[in-house]
C-alpha cells in the first residue's frame, strides 16, 4: 500500500512515517517505480513502535529493537532482554507516580479537613 493509505490505516502522518524510515525504525519495500510499498506486517510493526513510544521507551532503544527485529529470529533473546529492561524502567516510573499521587491525596485531605473545620 502507498504511504497515504498506510498513514490512514495507522493514524500516523506521512511525515512521521518518513521520519521513522529515516531513523531506521522501519524498513519499507519499494515498488518498481521506487515508491514506498507498505505491507500488513508494516502496519502491525508501526503500531508496536507507537506502543513502545507510549510507554516512554527512548528512540535509541526503539531503534535498537528495530535493528534486532530486522536481523531475524536469532535476536529474540536480546529483544526480550531489551523489553525486560524497559519494563523495569516503566515499573520504577509508575512507583514514582504512585508516590506523587499519594502526596497529592494527603495534601488534599489536609485541605478538606481545614476547610470543613
Amino acid at each position: 500500500m502507498v504511504i497515504g493509505e498506510f498513514s490512514e490505516r495507522t493514524g500516523i502522518s506521512a511525515y512521521t512515517l518518513r521520519y521513522y524510515e529515516k531513523k531506521g525504525l522501519i524498513r519499507v519495500a519499494r515498488d518498481s517505480a521506487g515508491r514506498r510499498d507498505y505491507s500488513e506486517e508494516d502496519v502491525e510493526w508501526v503500531r508496536f513502535i507507537q506502543r513502545l513510544k507510549a510507554t516512554g521507551m527512548l528512540l535509541k532503544d526503539i531503534r535498537r529493537y528495530s535493528d534486532l527485529r530486522y536481523q531475524g529470529d536469532g535476536t529474540r533473546q536480546e529483544r526480550m532482554e531489551l523489553l525486560i529492561r524497559h519494563r523495569k524502567s516503566v515499573v520504577e516510573q509508575r512507583d514514582r507516580w504512585d508516590a506523587y499521587l499519594d502526596n497529592l491525596d494527603e495534601k488534599i485531605r489536609i485541605y478538606r479537613e481545614m476547610i470543613e473545620g
